[in-house]
């Protein structure tokens, strides 16, 4: 049986950071890093972006080049599938029957993406777009002469692959079940500036719509919706989110909400096992505690660097700012914070323009923007989220004096 002081599973941002951070820090141990893909660690974010346009071949989307794992004494173990965990022997076994023991094991899977279960799931022309292979073969769809791409969900992997095919010249209809796009991260304001975006790029962007099956022999041909019409398709996207890749944690023992469950030093309910990432369910410090996954590259990372020092004897309490991104045609989106529970949103700048950002407020308590070609509000703004700043709301809406210089009623909140 082979075995490493820290096993981690998961090759994406959150895993590979993991590893980077503890050699940073000073970890001479041995660190497996095991990935279900055959490539080294890269990003996920420019998959449904500059990697599907064209605009960056893959070898530029490596977290690292594949050499510096050998360079820094990380064993890549790629194309392995962990199928269960044993807390008590310290092991893991993967789907080949290899064993692999560890001293502490650093659970990173994320998630994988949610599969429709209407009828004609299965047929091919079905796409997911979570890793290249997915990419390439959707890729390889369009290069095949795929003309309309229907795509089922309007969150950001939905609108951000929608953008680009659009500008591709393909026709694409977006499906959204909710009455809005982005309605399970942003404001209604947000959500109908980019249901008008898209429409006006032509994307026949449709909410408040039910699929109720997709058609074609073998391979899909339409999607029919709840009134009974079909939509012709060439190819389909599923963008309706993703599942936590947990079960081989949870059969083993450990504490799961919605994801697996973690402390405040990310350790899972299991000893010397720590989770983080998109997997993972915490109590998040800028939702008042709530206990959520936060699905960003930031947090993975974050998270990461927190349980490498937390392994190497500096353990503090996870406390990391939330911050995401998100780019489609021309406009390139800036959060910072969670807008959870708000109850009041202040437009700031001109939307008509295409340059604005939106601040959303919980009991006069700035909590959260999103900023819309609008670089310096998003620098200034989230130190003013950072702090739990309290400023007068109209003095907010004004666009002529720069967040920066604006008094906070408040003292800020002690970090």
């Amino acid at each position: 049986m082979e075995q490493a002081d820290i096993v981690i599973v998961g090759a994406g941002h959150g895993g590979a950071q993991c590893a980077i951070a503890l050699r940073q820090n000073g970890f001479t141990g041995s660190i497996a890093l095991v990935g279900r893909e055959n490539e080294p660690p890269y990003e996920r974010p420019p998959l449904s972006k500059e990697y599907f346009a064209r605009e960056k071949t893959f070898d530029r989307l490596y977290i690292r080049p594949p050499a510096f794992w050998g360079e820094k004494q990380v064993d890549l173990l790629l194309g392995r599938q962990v199928v269960s965990v044993d807390a008590t022997a310290k092991t893991v076994t993967f789907a080949s029957g290899e064993v692999l023991a560890y001293g502490k094991l650093i659970w990173a899977t994320g998630g994988d993406p949610r599969k429709l279960t209407c009828p004609g799931a299965e047929l091919s022309g079905v796409h997911a777009v979570r890793t290249r292979e997915d990419c390439d073969r959707l890729m390889g769809e369009v290069d095949g002469g795929a003309k309309h791409i229907v795509v089922i969900g309007g969150g950001y992997i939905g609108l951000e692959a929608a953008a680009v095919l659009t500008k591709m010249g393909l026709g694409v209809t977006v499906l959204e079940m909710a009455p809005r796009v982005l309605a399970r991260v942003a404001g209604p304001e947000l959500s109908a500036f980019y249901e008008s975006e898209h429409r006006a790029h032509g994307v026949d962007l449709r909410t408040g719509v039910t699929v109720e099956a997709l058609e074609g022999v073998g391979r899909v041909s339409g999607v029919r919706l709840g009134d009974g019409s079909v939509i012709a398709a060439d190819a389909v996207i599923a963008g309706i989110g993703i599942v936590p890749a947990i079960a081989p944690l949870v059969a083993a023992g450990a504490d799961q909400a919605n994801g697996l469950v973690v402390d405040e030093f990310c350790r899972t309910s299991l000893p010397d096992v720590f989770a983080i990432g998109d997997c993972v369910a915490f109590a998040c410090a800028y939702a008042d505690g709530a206990v959520m996954r936060v699905e960003s590259v930031q947090n993975a990372n974050d998270q990461a660097s927190h349980v490498a020092k937390t392994i190497l004897g500096e353990p503090k309490p996870y406390k990391a700012f939330p911050w995401f991104w998100s780019n489609q045609y021309d406009l390139k989106l800036q959060t910072a914070g969670l807008s959870v529970g708000y109850d009041q949103t202040i437009v700031r700048g001109d939307m008509a323009a295409r340059s604005f950002s939106l601040l959303y407020l919980k009991q006069g308590r700035l909590i959260a923007l999103d900023c819309v070609n609008r670089v310096k509000d998003y620098v200034q703004g989230r130190k003013l989220v950072e702090a739990g700043a309290v400023i007068d709301p109209a003095l907010l809406a004004d666009a002529d004096v720069a967040l920066k210089d604006m008094p906070v009623l408040n003292a800020p909140t002690p970090a």
